[in-house]
């Protein structure tokens, strides 16, 4: 009884393994360059000339702050000579606030950039994103893997899904 117990065990982990193994080698994997696929989308030239409008916008408002600054140092080095002590103390307060408040508006302005950014590209990004899974699930692929230099070591020529994706999207590039 014993080794009937012992032999339908070694039976069952034998099948257990080999459907494990099984499992493992029809796993599918396929890789796309994301970055590339976005720049190839219809939309992305529209979000680059937004994004370069709104940059504008940030870098004439920072010229104008800095040209202020400028002007007011020259004004401030011109007069010292014949200032009082009160009016040199607070005409240098002013150039730091000044100066505090230039660097507080390029950090903001930094920040408010790539904010906008991902905002525009949300929906192009996300709209890759569906096509990549309707891909895989379509082609039966387990993982789909981000290509960009150094995640991927070795692929094989044939797991480019970016072919399948950009037909799925309409993409002829």
């Amino acid at each position: 009884m014993r080794n009937i117990v012992k032999t339908l065990a070694v039976v069952i982990i034998l099948v257990g393994l080999s459907s494990v193994s099984n499992a493992q080698s029809a796993q599918k994997i396929g890789y796309v360059d994301f970055n590339t696929l976005i720049a190839a989308m219809p939309g992305v030239d529209s979000v680059k000339i937004k994004l370069q409008v709104y940059q504008k916008t940030l870098s004439d408002q920072l010229d104008a702050m800095q040209a202020e600054f400028e002007n007011k140092y020259l004004d401030y080095q011109n007069q010292s000579a014949s200032m009082t002590d009160l009016i040199k103390q607070t005409k240098e307060k002013e150039l730091q606030d000044l100066q505090s408040r230039i660097d507080g508006f390029k950090s903001k302005a930094q920040q408010d950039l790539q904010a906008k950014q991902q905002e525009l590209l949300k929906p192009i990004i996300d709209k890759a994103k569906a096509a990549v899974r309707e891909v895989a699930k379509e082609n039966k692929f387990s993982y789909i893997l981000n290509s960009i230099e150094d995640v991927v070591l070795y692929t094989e020529p044939a797991d480019d899904v970016m072919p399948l994706v950009k037909k799925k999207l309409g993409i002829d590039k």
